[in-house]
């Protein structure tokens, strides 16, 4: 196994990162404690591959050793991965790389729950999938040029055996390669398990910008509702490793029944 690189430590900070205190003559405008620098190097080695998702990583203690550094500031950049889920620390196990197939990431990035009773996972619907070249909004979202492929996808979710979810996903094709509906249909995990597993693209944050809307003929036929019935329409842009965008995902929620829940903190 390749070893990561010794940070770039700064000389004469203290392994606490505190630094020197802000406004200091002479301090470099792009200056990080170095707890930081630490979690950039462990983010890099998760990027690389030199730990799976699933997979153990070191020790704190080895990870101090590796880099020089106390083990309080090894734990404090690693408290930051497990707070924006690239980690997850297992009591009495140690610290593992979080993976899109754990129960506790199924409902990370589904957020439409259940008025009454235990949230579940939908029946997909594959409607259609196929390859195309990326309209220049998607293209932009998407950070690609105009007339780049994409994988196209569009599918019907269904809770109970009713239509909930109508959803539409663009990714870019170059990532994406042998992405096919057979494929989609065979696979029973969840989607992001699929990209993460055989396409090594692991989703880690998204941005989502929600409306209401009316449903038009095409969603009402689909999700089995009058023209016109109120549904909630959430537009996701999804990243990876290095914030670059991987997935575009419109979807279509029917509200009857269901609510979209986010918690703040």
């Amino acid at each position: 196994m390749n070893s990561l690189p010794t940070p770039p430590i700064l000389h004469g900070l203290p392994a606490s990162g505190t630094g020197a205190a802000a406004g200091t003559a002479g301090a470099s405008p792009t200056f990080s404690p170095l707890y930081q620098q630490i979690k950039a190097l462990l983010t890099q080695g998760l990027q690389a591959g030199e730990w799976k998702p699933g997979e153990m990583i070191p020790s704190e203690v080895e990870l101090a050793g590796r880099f020089k550094v106390s083990q309080g500031t090894v734990r404090k950049a690693i408290d930051e991965l497990a707070a924006e889920n690239l980690v997850v620390r297992r009591q009495g196990k140690g610290t593992f790389v979080a993976t899109h197939h754990e129960a506790r990431a199924h409902f990370r990035f589904l957020r439409l729950m259940p008025d009454e009773g235990v949230p579940h996972h939908p029946d997909n619907k594959i409607i259609e999938v196929k390859r195309m070249r990326a309209p220049a909004e998607v293209a932009r979202l998407l950070d690609l040029r105009s007339g780049d492929s994409v994988v196209y996808i569009k599918r019907v979710m269904s809770f109970d055996g009713t239509p909930t979810i109508l959803e539409e996903m663009w990714l870019p094709g170059l990532l994406f390669k042998g992405l096919t509906a057979e494929r989609l249909v065979e696979y029973k995990g969840p989607m992001y398990g699929l990209f993460e597993s055989e396409f090594g693209t692991r989703m880690i944050r998204a941005s989502e910008k929600i409306r209401a809307l009316g449903a038009d003929a095409g969603a009402a036929q689909f999700l089995g509702v009058e023209e016109g019935t109120p549904l909630l329409c959430a537009e996701r842009v999804s990243f990876t490793y290095g914030d670059k965008a991987v997935e575009l995902r419109r979807g279509l929620y029917l509200t009857s029944h269901h609510h979209y829940q986010n918690d703040l903190s």
